[in-house]
């Protein structure tokens, strides 16, 4: 069964405020309110930023030098898929077409936007993805989403699980959405109920410079 593909485009980078190095890329839901934060490392927000403010850099890029070689050897890209998040980690397929052959390659999220922005590529992610893990507003917000668990800010301090959401959508107002992708998976880890909330905060936010790594 085809499961239901929402098309994106990139709202937005803007620089961690709490970790050199590391970028927050904003994925907006074309047509739609749902809005995806991937934290992503220096180069490839570099990389992004360029193409999308139309630089021309004295000497290609990797991804543009890419792109080019593609182009060469006649590959066209079809689209990008991010097809499946594990634990803030986001992983992609590329589709690529040679002559009648369509192939599927592995990649790095920030690598496929980065490629599918220099080939005018189309981007999608599965409905049930972007569902579990944009960013919503306080109005999206239902009764049954709220528990008693206790959660932490980043001084450690318990918050509930009401608190965490309005600091979301402060975050969310603020435009910080480096901080928002690290509430939002405070708020996934509460909503399991293996989850233990100190050991929850503390991982999201030291996990913060492999997620720019393998995002």
């Amino acid at each position: 069964m085809n499961k239901k593909k929402i098309e994106l485009q990139v709202l937005n980078i803007s620089n961690s405020q709490a970790q050199a190095g590391a970028y927050a890329m904003v994925l907006g839901e074309i047509n739609g309110m749902r809005q995806l934060p991937v934290i992503i490392g220096s180069a490839e927000a570099q990389s992004m930023m360029i193409e999308m403010r139309g630089i021309v850099p004295p000497r290609p890029l990797t991804h543009t030098l890419f792109a080019s070689v593609l182009k060469v050897l006649g590959a066209t890209l079809l689209r990008v898929l991010i097809y499946k998040v594990d634990n803030g980690v986001f992983y992609s397929y590329l589709y690529m077409k040679t002559e009648e052959t369509i192939l599927r390659i592995d990649a790095r999220t920030s690598d496929a936007v980065a490629l599918a922005l220099r080939m005018d590529a189309p981007i999608f992610i599965y409905d049930d993805i972007l569902e579990a893990e944009c960013l919503k507003t306080e109005h999206s917000i239902t009764p049954t989403q709220q528990t008693d668990d206790a959660a932490a800010d980043a001084a450690t301090q318990k918050k509930t699980l009401k608190q965490l959401k309005e600091a979301l959508q402060n975050a969310i107002d603020a435009e910080d959405y480096e901080r928002a992708a690290q509430l939002r998976d405070i708020i996934n880890q509460h909503k399991k109920p293996s989850s233990n909330p100190q050991l929850s905060s503390s991982a999201s936010f030291l996990r913060l410079n492999v997620l720019s790594s393998l995002n």
